[in-house]
């Protein structure tokens, strides 16, 4: 991570050689970086400010700002509980829609660490994509790790966020390199990157019920209760949840691809915590 990295260069370099560096760093960053950078310096400068600063942010990018009307991010934000400091991961990202604003609320003190599955967005188009993103966003830094063995450093998290995505550890294919994964092995993974107290959110399209495997393969939907019970069985505890994304007149029968409800799913908000002690 961009953090871990810098205190290593500090260690191993003087005094002089890191103020010189730390200024021409400074000198190079982007306007906008350096204007964001200095919101976070701002007294008494509120987490609901914050979030609406980097909701509105001019640079975000606009296949991503064209997602806000169905996915309504400042509200998302301020029910995760995000806040300044925080050591963040954006599980299964896409193409950064949470980490760059994710980035912008836990300043140059927090980190975000979008983790992507190897499989996924590996394009020319994608890459450039993020390579602008985390340009933008110093404190983010994009992982990659194979679909079926996810792992991350021990009790380093405060807060992750699963968006749209945890139903694909029961979705397999040949023509994307997808195996059978082990969703119980996936979580016991995450709980053990979370420090004590720390919270997982995980934002789903809602399914109907049936098989999970086969309701994934047809629909990419997942019923919560399946979600529930994989994170407590993990040892997490469901603390809260929320109806901020249902539409009660999605009848969970489309792909969430269909252009009738993409955008526009019945989605679940669950806010799971692995408990202090």
């Amino acid at each position: 991570m961009r953090h871990a990295t810098t205190g290593t260069l500090a260690m191993h370099s003087s005094l002089i050689t890191a103020m010189m560096l730390g200024a021409f760093a400074l000198a190079t960053l982007p306007s906008s970086v350096l204007a964001r950078q200095a919101d976070h310096t701002a007294h008494d400068q509120s987490a609901a400010e914050l979030i609406a600063r980097a909701v509105a942010a001019p640079d975000r990018a606009q296949v991503n700002r064209r997602l806000d009307e169905g996915r309504k991010p400042a509200e998302v934000l301020a029910w995760s509980g995000i806040a300044p400091g925080m050591a963040v991961a954006d599980v299964m990202p896409g193409l950064g829609y949470w980490t760059e604003m994710m980035a912008d609320i836990v300043g140059p003190t927090g980190s975000v660490a979008a983790l992507q599955p190897q499989q996924f967005y590996n394009d020319d188009l994608a890459t450039r994509h993020w390579q602008a993103l985390l340009e933008r966003s110093p404190e983010a830094s994009r992982l990659r790790y194979p679909f079926d063995r996810f792992a991350y450093s021990p009790e380093s998290l405060d807060l992750a966020l699963i968006n749209n995505s945890y139903h694909d550890l029961y979705w397999t294919s040949e023509q994307y390199s997808i195996p059978v994964t082990d969703p119980e092995v996936f979580v016991a993974g995450l709980y053990a990157a979370m420090r004590p107290g720390g919270r997982v959110v995980v934002i789903d399209h809602a399914a109907a019920g049936g098989e999970p495997r086969a309701t994934v393969d047809a629909l990419h939907r997942i019923d919560r209760a399946v979600v529930v019970a994989d994170f407590e069985r993990a040892g997490f505890v469901l603390v809260d949840e929320s109806q901020l994304l249902a539409n009660p007149d999605d009848d969970h029968t489309l792909s969430v691809f269909d252009e009738a409800i993409a955008n526009h799913t019945d989605r679940f908000m669950l806010k799971f915590q692995r408990p202090a002690a």
